[in-house]
């Protein structure tokens, strides 16, 4: 596990997966919570979390497309994307980050 954090991709994919998770928790967990059952504390706490690891996310694919000279229309803004869509930080690390080669 250590060895990802060496690299600007492996960075990348361990940020992708936290933000993916606050996604999910987020969106199917605190939101029902807060207006089924009229308990907005958990929103309250996991939207901050996630919105520092949406940042985080959209800054690092960014250094990492520069680094790696991603062209927008082809990757980049797929990269991007991912980070809105449930589960599409999952997707794009499957389909596409896993099989990028380390630069660093």
């Amino acid at each position: 596990m250590l060895h990802y954090f060496k690299s600007a991709i492996g960075r990348l994919r361990i940020i992708a997966f936290l933000e993916g998770m606050s996604l999910l928790a987020l969106v199917f967990i605190a939101v029902p919570f807060k207006y089924f059952l009229n308990y907005p504390e958990l929103s309250k706490t996991l939207g901050p979390i996630h919105g520092a690891l949406f940042l985080l996310f959209v800054f690092n694919a960014l250094s990492v497309g520069v680094q790696q000279k991603w062209t927008f229309r082809e990757t980049t803004w797929k990269v991007l994307l991912a980070c809105v869509i449930p589960f599409g930080t999952f997707y794009i690390d499957h389909t596409l980050l896993r099989k990028i080669k380390d630069t660093d």
